[in-house]
């Protein structure tokens, strides 16, 4: 997946696939026995019963997609090979190539092979996006070695699920949606799929962590287990003890593209939603609020006389969006939504997402220093021009022409916008509040990476025009005994909180 971290893989894996030995040595080790607590489960004997109902309901998925010739081969004499990523015939076709040789031949289509499952008797299957994304052909391959077409009934790159349905003439076996909110951290789990194209592989582990967050999308809440899966698992199942699918085999973390016990499951509670939608309606239908947040930290919170760093600081709020309907401000603190705890920022575009279409939902804020109760009419994401998610709105007044004033307790020197220091730091023309003009090395404001020519807009939530304004904000939190400011800084169209730490004279 280009859009994952680096180290963290998908795991498609390639039509050929290249498999090394290893030597493994045993290793000696001294155990010590202790009696387990009478409420743990201990390890089954086997996994075997529950494993041959399991089965037949995964099968693999092999993608076929039509080799493009290189816009500079005009004709037979320069075709080009295309093979996945990995494929140890890769590099010798790229060097055949370049000598000119292969003239004769027909550009050859280049294959992939992923996981998938059976949800439903009437052919409905499950996998990623991205082991069907760009393929010209898609073809299900059942346990029993019955191939057949499939045809795609919804995709979702943000959470990376795709819908298929076959048309099989055979009775097929499914595989239910369990609870993956009740799974816990030390439970089993198997994993069930394609690896390096070895249908059918079975491997089993435990779940190692819950809720992480890989940056792969908006939406990350990834089930971690140790339970081996490699590239070609993409799509597959993670089953939990009664045979229920907790999780969809995603990614894995691997400086080599290998196992190392790091994997990554999209969690079933996700799953049913998405995939729910995409039954329905082909595509998915998520809720819209139109703001844009940030984590509040413990500096931010601080500023802002906040218990502590929870809830979700909106940074902006788009104009004619449910939110400004609604009567969410930019600097609001969402810590509640639909009557559920904002816990983390990261956790609110999910329930948003989560939420139907054009549903009422209380929405509490933090703001001014309490709790203020709102209601939003959610939209619908889809029809949102995503160009226009950037226009996010923010308060600005005029600006008022005073001379350069520095603040030291900041670190920062400050001027109103001029006409020459929008020429000198390429401000737009409309920017409005206090440019900053230099930043002394070493103070917070350094560490926070503000530079000259970005523009507080805001302090402590409130508007300032000059540089004396924003002196007597700082005065004032100090006064009051606190330790930060929260500034609202506009980074050439970027709007941003950050806090600043208030130094001694």
């Amino acid at each position: 997946m280009d859009h994952l971290p680096e180290s963290i893989h998908s795991i498609r894996a390639s039509g050929v696939a290249s498999v090394r030995w290893l030597l493994i040595v045993p290793v000696a080790a001294l155990l010590t026995w202790l009696p387990a607590p009478a409420d743990a489960r201990g390890a089954p004997d086997s996994f075997a019963d529950l494993v041959e109902t399991l089965l037949p309901a995964v099968v693999n998925i092999s993608t076929t997609q039509k080799a493009k010739q290189s816009a500079e081969a005009e004709g037979p004499q320069a075709p080009q090979f295309q093979f996945p990523e990995g494929s140890p015939f890769r590099d010798f076709f790229d060097q055949f190539n370049r000598r000119g040789g292969g003239s004769q031949h027909p550009p050859r289509n280049a294959t992939s092979l992923g996981s998938g499952f059976i949800i439903d008797t009437q052919g409905y299957v499950v996998t990623n996006n991205h082991v069907i994304e760009g393929a010209d052909e898609i073809t299900v391959i059942l346990q029993s070695g019955k191939r057949y077409k499939a045809k795609i009934v919804g995709r979702d790159k943000k959470t990376d699920m795709a819908l298929l349905k076959i048309e099989a003439a055979e009775k097929l076996t499914a595989v239910a949606f369990g609870d993956s909110a009740k799974a816990r951290v030390g439970d089993w789990v198997i994993a069930i799929g394609n690896p390096l194209g070895l249908g059918g592989t079975v491997t089993a582990g435990i779940i190692s962590a819950r809720g992480r967050d890989i940056r792969s999308g908006p939406y990350d809440d990834y089930i971690q287990t140790d339970a081996p899966i490699n590239r070609g698992n993409s799509g597959g199942p993670l089953f939990d003890m009664d045979g229920a699918v907790i999780g969809i085999n995603t990614a894995i973390l691997s400086p080599s593209g290998g196992s190392i016990g790091i994997g990554f499951s999209i969690p079933s509670n996700i799953a049913k939603n998405v995939l729910g939608q995409l039954r329905e309606f082909g595509t998915t239908r998520r809720g819209w609020l139109g703001v844009r947040i940030q984590t509040v930290s413990p500096e931010i919170a601080e500023s802002l006389g906040l218990d502590g760093p929870r809830g979700a600081l909106v940074a902006g709020v788009m104009k004619n969006s449910p939110a400004e309907a609604g009567g969410v401000k930019q600097g609001d603190v969402i810590i509640q939504f639909d009557n559920g705890d904002v816990t983390q920022s990261r956790k609110l575009p999910r329930m948003v997402a989560e939420s139907n279409v054009g549903k009422d939902v209380p929405v509490r804020v933090w703001r001014d220093g309490k709790e203020i109760d709102l209601t939003v009419r959610l939209g619908e994401l889809e029809k949102v021009d995503q160009a226009s998610l950037r226009a996010l709105s923010g308060r600005r007044d005029k600006a008022g022409k005073v001379s350069r004033v520095v603040v030291d307790a900041l670190g920062l020197a400050l001027s109103p916008v001029t006409p020459e220091l929008t020429k000198k730091f390429e401000i737009d023309e409309d920017a409005k509040g206090v440019v900053i003009t230099s930043v002394r090395k070493e103070s917070d404001a350094a560490e926070k990476f503000l530079i000259p020519g970005d523009i507080i807009v805001e302090v402590n939530q409130e508007p300032v025009v000059t540089p004396a304004d924003v002196r007597k904000h700082v005065d004032r939190a100090r006064e009051k005994g606190r330790k930060m400011v929260l500034l609202l800084i506009d980074k050439k169209g970027d709007m941003r909180f950050i806090p600043l730490r208030i130094e001694d004279n």
